[in-house]
């Protein structure tokens, strides 16, 4: 690999966590849509932020946290987001570049605050999001690095991104250079809201513009509008050349290049909190893939990131990737 070649470069909204416990007693006492995520106005968030318990603060964003997984597991990585130069916008600036990733993009210097999410994990593990975009509603077109993304063999996208207007734009963009230069394009369908918000476009860029795609079963059900996840399946096939489809406990199924593979859950002792699950999955996923794995070890090494992930609280890894793998695949 050539010093300007990375393995993956991830584009998304680049939000600060602010996870807290909270019992069932306070999701419906505040009104939240329990094991979702909400986007919120910054009134909201502010009540939000003074109603929540003790928190710890940690660098996040879904597509941020597949990047930062797949430099854990020792792959080469880059990253497109925005924030602001305020306290927070430092914070995630920190963390993703010492997490070894390359991020180079613009600070905002509108003074709209660094986006934020209020996580609630309540007893069961669940993650109940509450979202405030603030300066990731400014990234478009223009901060997309086209030799950055020309050079990455995977340019992955979250969902969440559709959300704000010049993103979608900076999106498609990104997704054309990446074919232009002959590399392939993957995409977290994130949400199911995220989807019912977006579905007939995100069914259009599953058609024409992605190459693998990354959905749980929810999400693809809902996608397709199906209601058993082996209809999705057989409606996912027919369109995607990869796709890696999460069941939680009952693990996942990855389908591409014909084959159809199903996987176990890695195991855990204890499930702690399960945010960023699925976004370490699509890590342990798309690290196997651009090191050359076949589609069964790919998913292998996504369980076992997934399983480290939800064993702790907060949503990057703890113990270093690469130690799991060699562990258990050698």
């Amino acid at each position: 690999m050539s010093d300007r070649e990375i393995d993956v470069v991830g584009i998304g909204n680049a939000i600060v966590d602010v996870l807290s416990h909270a019992d069932e007693e306070f999701v419906v006492a505040h009104g939240l849509a329990r094991g979702t995520m909400t986007l919120i106005d910054a009134p909201r968030a502010e009540a939000l932020y003074a109603a929540m318990g003790p928190g710890v603060e940690v660098s996040g964003g879904s597509a941020a946290n597949t990047i930062a997984g797949i430099a854990s597991l020792g792959g080469k990585a880059g990253y497109i987001g925005k924030v602001s130069n305020d306290q927070i916008g430092g914070i995630f600036r920190h963390d993703i570049r010492s997490a070894g990733v390359r991020f180079d993009t613009a600070a905002s210097v509108s003074g709209v605050p660094t986006a934020r999410c209020m996580i609630f994990v309540t007893p069961d593990a669940q993650r109940t999001m509450n979202t405030f975009l603030g300066a990731c509603l400014e990234l478009g077109p223009d901060d997309i690095d086209p030799d950055l993304v020309a050079h990455a063999k995977v340019t992955y996208l979250e969902g969440y991104l559709w959300d704000p207007p010049l993103a979608k734009q900076a999106f498609l963009k990104a997704a054309r250079i990446a074919h232009q230069a002959g590399r392939k394009v993957a995409l977290s369908l994130s949400d199911p809201f995220c989807v019912e918000r977006h579905r007939a476009e995100f069914v259009d860029l599953v058609k024409n513009h992605v190459d693998i795609l990354f959905a749980n079963e929810h999400e693809v059900c809902a996608l397709w509008q199906v209601g058993d996840f082996d209809a999705a399946l057989q409606a996912t096939r027919g369109h995607c050349e990869i796709a890696a489809l999460t069941r939680s406990e009952k693990g996942s199924v990855v389908t591409g290049n014909g084959e159809v593979h199903v996987l176990d859950a890695a195991r855990v002792a204890k499930v702690v909190d399960t945010t960023g699950a699925g976004d370490l999955y699509a890590a342990g996923f798309l690290y196997g893939l651009t090191s050359g794995r076949g589609l069964y070890e790919c998913g292998r090494i996504a369980s076992l990131a997934a399983a480290e992930v939800i064993s702790h609280f907060g949503a990057r890894p703890e113990t270093p990737l690469t130690e799991l793998v060699l562990a258990e695949l050698g």
